[in-house]
């Protein structure tokens, strides 16, 4: 079971214009593959964007595309929401990271939240672009199912008010 949901969860869009600043315990720098690789307690934020794990690959194509992989136990981000005083979270064992689409994909064990709303799944990919995410469910998929069919996810969506009607309409 394949979910999409959008909500208005757009992320705040001048953080990508900010510098990337990491701390770790340590870190190895492969200058010919453009590769780094940190590790310990990997504190990663670019604006409000904070990603967290206990390694972070990052990798640069010279094209000013970054991606990175983070894993831990789990793995988490946190980042503001454009024009309101919110943040949406999430978590998996895994995350990977595309600067350019701006798309965060949480694998195993996934969460994400937002206010009062959630989601969990095997996968969560989560767009900051446009305030949507894809859930692809953590039960096993039958025998000969597409990669992607896995089973159920869960989700609470809180209910909104509607907004307020002007009197004689």
């Amino acid at each position: 079971a394949v979910g999409l949901v959008s909500l208005p969860a757009l992320a705040e869009k001048a953080a990508r214009e900010k510098p990337v600043e990491i701390a770790a315990d340590n870190a190895e720098v492969d200058a010919k593959t453009k590769t780094t690789v940190f590790k310990g307690q990997v504190v990663s934020t670019q604006g409000t964007l904070v990603i967290r794990g206990d390694k972070v690959t990052m990798h640069d194509d010279g094209k000013g595309r970054q991606a990175a992989t983070a894993l831990g136990d789990p793995a988490t981000f946190r980042q503001k929401r454009d024009g309101v005083d919110e943040y949406i979270e999430g978590r998996g064992q895994r995350m990977d990271y595309d600067s350019q689409r701006q798309i965060i994909q949480l694998r195993d064990n996934a969460e994400i939240k937002r206010g009062g709303d959630w989601a969990r799944g095997q996968l969560i990919e989560y767009n900051s672009e446009n305030g949507t995410y894809r859930e692809v469910g953590d039960t096993p998929r039958a025998e000969g199912a597409p990669a992607w069919s896995g089973g159920r996810v869960r989700a609470v969506i809180q209910p909104r008010s509607a907004p307020a009607t002007p009197q004689g309409r």
